[in-house]
């Protein structure tokens, strides 16, 4: 029974405070938003869109954000319910180990290693594409053999725009959370105002007529239409990993966590329904879906500043989503289930620092060197996953721990969390057998990982051997 022994929570409390190992308190609830804006708005609303579109939803996409928004929006309360009762990091894998016990906690961390570090070594590779597309603009083109990853037969070997950002980021998270958050806020005010401009200049070229047959593919495409928006909204349970660096997490962590999602959520409805308006369905099946529709009612000078948008966008995904990872690596280490060398602590800038290095490394190896399309796709379910687990988590800790200080609660229990789970179960079963095959081989080898390694090495058996010893 001792795979499922849990954490206490005063215990987790006791160790993110403990002198020389904790991480610096110096965040508040606008760098939360703006991280959580930060991670939300990328590739999605400037790639996604027209792909679900034309493929899917056509003008009914708005109705495939809504229902993928209120699947993220009830996951959101379940969030914020344990990011203010249990501010540590480690996201959904922290709350886990107190709620469900050690293995879950550590399939579950092993999960959100999938979501983090691939999606950041994808969307690094998607920086790369706009980065070059931006410099083609000027002329100026890279050796072939730099421009993506390994493949002979096309005569590309290394993405050296992928490694660069990545190291870029690494050296910015290093500086400290709140300089990142800095870096983050300015970013994010870009391309905030990038899409605000594009909704103000394509609002008058709206045609209702485009929005008939408003559901050409059924609720069916609506539902799978969600399902691959949903990317779209991948990111904000990143800004639960900062909880251990909020100065009053009981307050700005459900503020942070709903507020972003709410704003991001508002602006996806008035990108749908403006990019249906302008462009029929039909011709929308493009990478660059928000430029497309500005070059077709011939704005080509709002077009250049869209692609400036994306390129913003898509670096404060990097940078949260790599924020995400280097903490999620902090707190599992920190409970020995990973080497220790991941929790080790800059005792000036107090930052995982060797951790930050190892992961800035293994990112930029996997987006420089490896292609990444098929891998990219296991991040939905992998983020679904945990948005399950987190629901269904507030349920049993309402339930085993009645009586907890709770700064925030979800409200409408056990309604709320129980519509997080049949919403997002819902869409996880739109994905594609291939997606669960590879997800399912992905847990296994972090079983395998546990057995040999973590089981051994987890704080939680460290000190019952010492109980037994002294006992």
């Amino acid at each position: 029974m001792n795979l499922f022994r849990k954490k206490p929570i005063q215990l987790l409390m006791k160790e993110s405070g403990a002198k020389g190992a904790s991480l610096r308190k110096e965040l508040g609830a606008f760098d939360l938003t703006m991280l959580g804006i930060g991670a939300i708005i990328g590739t999605g609303i400037f790639v996604l869109t027209g792909v679900a579109a034309a493929e899917h939803a056509g003008p009914a996409l708005v109705l495939s954000f809504i229902l993928s928004g209120l699947a993220c929006v009830f996951a959101a309360l379940c969030y914020a319910e344990f990011a203010s009762t249990v501010p540590v990091s480690g996201s959904a894998y922290t709350y886990s180990y107190a709620t469900f016990g050690e293995l879950f906690a550590w399939i579950l961390g092993w999960d959100l290693i999938l979501e983090y570090g691939i999606a950041s070594s994808a969307v690094a590779v998607g920086w790369s594409g706009y980065f070059q597309g931006l410099l083609a603009g000027f002329g100026i083109e890279l050796p072939k053999a730099l421009t993506s990853a390994y493949d002979p037969e096309k005569g590309t070997f290394i993405d050296l725009p992928a490694i660069l950002i990545i190291l870029f980021i690494t050296f910015l998270l290093n500086l400290g959370a709140k300089k990142s958050a800095r870096f983050n806020a300015v970013i994010v005010v870009i391309k905030v105002a990038v899409v605000l401009l594009f909704l103000a200049v394509g609002v008058w070229y709206v045609k209702p007529e485009n929005w008939t047959p408003f559901m050409p593919y059924g609720f069916s495409g609506v539902a799978t239409g969600a399902a691959t928006v949903f990317f779209a909204y991948i990111g904000f349970d990143a800004v639960s990993t900062a909880a251990e660096e909020v100065r009053n997490p009981q307050r700005d962590m459900p503020i942070g966590i709903i507020v972003s999602l709410l704003v991001c959520t508002l602006l996806y409805i008035a990108v749908s329904l403006v990019l249906t308006g302008i462009v029929p369905y039909e011709q929308l099946n493009v990478k660059n879906p928000v430029a497309f529709a500005l070059n077709y009612i011939h704005q080509d000078w709002v077009a250049g500043f869209i692609s400036l948008g994306a390129i913003a966008g898509i670096t404060t995904v990097l940078l949260v989503m790599m924020y995400g990872q280097t903490r999620l690596f902090y707190a599992i280490s920190r409970d020995g289930l990973l080497p220790k060398v991941f929790a080790r602590i800059s005792p000036t800038r107090q930052v995982p620092y060797v951790n930050t290095w190892l992961t800035g490394a293994a990112v930029a190896v996997f987006a420089g060197i490896i292609p990444l399309n098929k891998l990219a796709e296991l991040t939905n379910i992998g983020t679904l996953f945990a948005f399950i687990t987190v629901s269904i988590g507030v349920l049993v800790l309402r339930k085993t721990q009645p009586d907890l200080k709770r700064a925030f609660r979800v409200p409408f229990v056990p309604v709320i969390p129980i519509l997080a789970v049949l919403f997002c179960g819902y869409l996880v079963l739109q994905l594609p057998a291939m997606t669960w095959i590879g997800f399912v081989s992905w847990l296994l080898i972090g079983l395998v990982i546990y057995f040999i390694y973590g089981r051994k090495h987890s704080e939680l058996n460290e000190m019952a051997r010492t109980e037994e010893k002294a006992g």
